[in-house]
């Protein structure tokens, strides 16, 4: 086989090519289990999982139903609909001492490296734009992009139009120092398995309360990254999906 960049990638994240971990000793501190909110940026609380009525769906039948959609009704999503989502895909359940977060998805170390952007087009009492869910408060923080984000998310991902159609769009973005504290270089591969998790846990909480979704992991990586204002090495985009409800 040709070596490339991909085949490189591979060995050099080998358990005997990394490089000695700055967790042990412990003297380099953990980093923070998620980032700050914006200075001045209010917090728009969501409704607690437990309160949110969805209609039952045994896991069976949200895995046969689940098909990518990238077509969507008008209908925006409501912000208990907004709030579940971002529950099931990122929710925090408990955070312990050590300190770590135990979520609704599996983190390797449980060191849950993603932090979740929202496009919010069609969400009812959000007015469009980008924000940040931030899993431990639960809750939405705007961060004050440009009027057309929208827009400007959808040609960074080859200019993918059901993005501007969605009612939101999930952007999951790589919080590197949390992974890399622990795991070093092998730890770029668990942000991938990671994002795995994440949006098959949004496909199925999407299918219950009829909407669907569609992956998106074709973007120019600079170009996005330079939108949502990451600097492309210790904060970038990982892994994107549509969603809306089903027409």
């Amino acid at each position: 086989m040709v070596k490339n960049s991909g085949h490189e990638f591979m060995v050099n994240t080998r358990y005997e090519n990394i490089s000695p971990s700055p967790q042990d000793g412990g003297i380099v501190p953990q980093p923070p289990l998620e980032l700050p909110p914006p200075a001045g940026s209010p917090m728009i609380a969501l409704a607690p999982h437990a309160e949110i009525q969805v209609p039952e769906m045994d896991v069976r039948r949200a895995v046969e139903s689940r098909r990518t959609l990238r077509k969507y009704a008008e209908q925006p999503l409501t912000l208990a609909e907004a709030s579940y989502l971002l529950w099931v895909s990122q929710g925090v359940k408990h955070v312990s001492p050590r300190p770590s977060t135990a979520r609704t998805v599996p983190s390797a170390g449980a060191r849950h490296a993603f932090e979740t952007y929202v496009l919010a087009n069609r969400i009812e009492g959000v007015a469009p734009g980008l924000y940040r869910y931030m899993a431990i408060e639960h809750g939405l923080v705007n961060l004050n992009a440009k009027a057309d984000i929208a827009h400007e998310v959808a040609h960074d991902c080859l200019d993918q139009s059901h993005i501007e159609k969605s009612a939101a769009t999930f952007i999951w973005v790589a919080v590197v120092e949390r992974m890399f504290w622990r795991y070093v270089e092998r730890g770029y591969r668990y942000l991938h398995l990671d994002a795995g998790h994440v949006c098959q846990n949004l496909a199925l909480g999407a299918e219950q309360i009829g909407c669907g979704i569609c992956p998106i992991a074709a973007f120019n990586d600079e170009m996005l990254n330079t939108t949502l204002g990451l600097d492309g090495e210790n904060l970038f985009v990982v892994y994107l999906a549509s969603v809306g409800k089903k027409g």
